[in-house]
Parts: structure tokens; C-alpha cells; sequence
């Protein structure tokens, strides 16, 4: 009788401790929440979402979606895998000093979404970059405000900093980004790949605007770096409005249904002998100097676009043929 209550005893603490033994980690979730009033020590459900991004993450699976449940301030967020971060019809926002908004570090075939966040830099406080793409296979981003990344600590703020070491897409849709850079360097939207690959850059609905330029695409280490802009508009930057740079390398910038407008430098600049920029339909007004090349760089019109009132012109442009 004594053997048998021994082992009533013990087996239920045997049992216990094989079962927490076997038992998996907390698993994580296709999609996850967060909350202005959250706490991230939550699994990040909707009924007990986390309190930022950065928190959410480690919960959300490869593949999942963090969404806002109500207004808050999320915080700064490094991703590395491929992931969904969505806020639209929500105040979803990120505040940061000295750092970057958005740092995307995923994998070769990772695709990352940013939709409907208003990303914004402290102002004096020397901000690096509202997104800021080193890896990855692709980066959408759509409804989004990025304002106010300007750096005066001898770093370029920008609005989104496109710098990836393999082939890699952006697509940008619907966006404002203002207010980036500064008169020393900087602006709202710089494209720079390394390492010679493919990367192709896809901007609609874009604005780009009163910055240190509105977007700078360096193809000089790309193979090459293709630009597509349709229906935006580059407007009131410091230096210019769309500027193609390739002293080697290559880019190519197509520039359709879209403005520079009011702009202290050049409107539309093909700057090196791989740079070549062809414009379409579109507005180029109120700068200093309208359209340039400098140093080879090529610049053609399908003779269609409205040149004018620029401090110089630079017309005529080298016509290619509509099709």
C-alpha cells in the first residue's frame, strides 16, 4: 500500500514536468495588433494587443501583418523578414531623434509593406531616414506621410533611403514626403544601389516635396537602376526636383504625367554618361534652370511636354519618337 500512494504522488509531478519539457515556445501569430494604451509583454491579440512595433514584431510570423487597433505612436522598427505593417483609415505614426524610422533587413526573397503611417523626424534632433531599405526583395509603400528627416550632424536625412546590396523594387504610391533634407545635403527620396544589380523603382501618386531634392537615383553601381515615375510631383526642393546620376553604371528615368515645379536648381537633370532621362506629358516650371545634362548625361522629350517659364529653359530638348 505504502509503494502504490508513493506513486500517486510522484507521477503527477513526472507528468507535469514532461509535459513543460515538450511543450513548444509561444507560437507566433499571422497577424498581430497594436495599441495606443497596449503593453508588449502581451501576445499581441486584438483583445490584448502590444504597445509598439518593434514589440509586435518578434511575435508576428514571417509573412504576417501587424495591424493598428487605434491611434498611437509606435516607435522605430527594424524588419527582417518578409512583413505587413498596416494602419490605413488609423492615426498609425512613428516619432523618432537621431535614429531611423524604418529599417527594412529582410531576406533575398522577402517582400515588406508599409501602408498608411505618418513617419516623422524630430525636428533638431538630427533624424537619419523615414524608411531605410538595405535588404530585401521588395519595398511597398503606400498612403504614407514621411516628413521632417533633416540632419545637420554631417549625415543626409532622407525621406526614404533606397540602398540595397542586391536586386530589389520599390514601389511607392500615394505618399507625401516633404520636408526631407536640408541645404546642406539630403532630400526626400534617394535611390543608391551597391553591389551592380538589377533594381527597379516604381513611383505613382507621389509628392515630393520642399526637401533637399525630391528624388536623387544613383545607378552608378546598378545594372542597371530603371526609374518610373508617373502622376507626381517634385515641387519647392532646395536643389532639384528629378535627378538621374550615373557616371557608370547605368539608369534609366521615365518621367510621365508629372511636374517639377518651383524648384532652386534644375527640374530634371541627367547627370553622367549613363544617365539618360526621357520625359513625357508632363511640367516642368518656376525653377532656376528647367531641364540640364551635365557630364554626358542624356535628356529626351516625346515632344510633348510643357518647358516654360523657368529661369533658363534649356529647350529645345532631343525629341524621341511617340509610339
Amino acid at each position: 500500500m505504502k509503494s502504490g500512494t508513493t506513486f500517486l504522488l510522484l507521477a503527477p509531478a513526472v507528468f507535469a514536468l514532461t509535459v513543460s519539457m515538450a511543450a513548444p515556445a509561444q507560437a507566433q501569430a499571422t497577424r498581430t495588433w497594436v495599441s495606443g494604451v497596449g503593453d508588449d509583454v502581451n501576445p499581441c491579440s486584438r483583445t490584448a494587443p502590444c504597445k509598439t512595433f518593434a514589440g509586435a514584431i518578434s511575435k508576428t510570423a514571417p509573412g504576417g501583418e501587424i495591424n493598428c487597433l487605434d491611434p498611437g505612436g509606435f516607435g522605430a522598427v527594424t524588419i527582417t523578414k518578409a512583413m505587413t505593417i498596416q494602419c490605413i483609415g488609423v492615426e498609425g505614426g512613428l516619432l523618432v531623434a537621431a535614429t531611423n524610422g524604418i529599417v527594412v533587413s529582410a531576406g533575398a526573397n522577402d517582400d515588406v509593406y508599409i501602408h498608411g503611417l505618418d513617419i516623422f523626424g524630430t525636428i533638431n534632433s538630427n533624424p537619419l531616414a523615414g524608411i531605410k531599405f538595405n535588404t530585401g526583395r521588395a519595398l511597398h509603400v503606400d498612403q504614407c506621410i514621411i516628413r521632417q528627416f533633416q540632419n545637420s550632424n554631417g549625415v543626409d536625412g532622407w525621406g526614404i533611403n533606397f540602398v540595397p546590396s542586391t536586386a530589389a523594387e520599390l514601389f511607392v504610391n500615394d505618399t507625401v514626403i516633404a520636408d526631407n533634407g536640408n541645404a546642406t545635403g539630403g532630400g526626400n527620396i534617394q535611390v543608391a544601389p551597391t553591389g551592380s544589380n538589377v533594381v527597379n523603382v516604381s513611383l505613382e501618386r507621389v509628392l515630393m516635396n520642399d526637401g533637399g531634392v525630391g528624388i536623387r537615383a544613383d545607378g552608378s553601381n546598378a545594372n542597371p537602376l530603371r526609374v518610373q515615375i508617373a502622376d507626381s510631383l517634385a515641387s519647392g526642393n532646395i536643389f532639384n526636383g528629378f535627378t538621374a546620376v550615373a557616371p557608370t553604371g547605368k539608369v534609366t528615368m521615365m518621367i510621365s504625367h508629372s511636374t517639377a515645379s518651383n524648384n532652386a536648381n534644375v527640374g530634371v537633370l541627367a547627370n553622367g554618361a549613363n544617365a539618360k532621362v526621357l520625359i513625357g506629358d508632363s511640367v516642368v516650371s518656376g525653377n532656376l534652370v528647367g531641364v540640364n545634362t551635365t557630364s554626358g548625361g542624356t535628356l529626351q522629350s516625346y515632344q510633348n511636354n510643357q518647358i516654360d517659364l523657368n529661369g533658363t529653359d534649356n529647350t529645345p530638348v532631343a525629341s524621341v519618337l511617340l509610339h
